[in-house]
């Protein structure tokens, strides 16, 4: 599945994880170091299933907690706008 942030959307490091922030409507996301993985897995060209490799491998979790993480937050992002499939 091709993902990708939408263009307008901005990632901006924090201390404890990373902000999304939406240039258009001004709304932004914060998001953890896990989830931070996820995006940047997927900002680097690569899909859902790069993702899961980088949360585990990562942080060391087992592939279907992987798998779950990646799909709700993918889910999530899409719904608000912020990634497209």
């Amino acid at each position: 599945m091709g993902l990708k942030l939408r263009s307008g959307v901005l990632v901006t490091d924090t201390d404890y994880g990373a902000v999304l922030l939406d240039e258009e409507s001004g709304a932004f996301w914060t998001l953890n170091e896990t989830g931070v993985a996820v995006v940047r897995a997927i900002a680097e060209g690569g899909d859902a299933e790069a993702a899961v490799a980088a949360l585990s491998r990562e942080f060391d979790v087992d592939r279907a907690t992987a798998e779950h993480d990646v799909s709700c937050l993918v889910s999530e992002l899409c719904a608000s706008g912020l990634m497209e499939r």
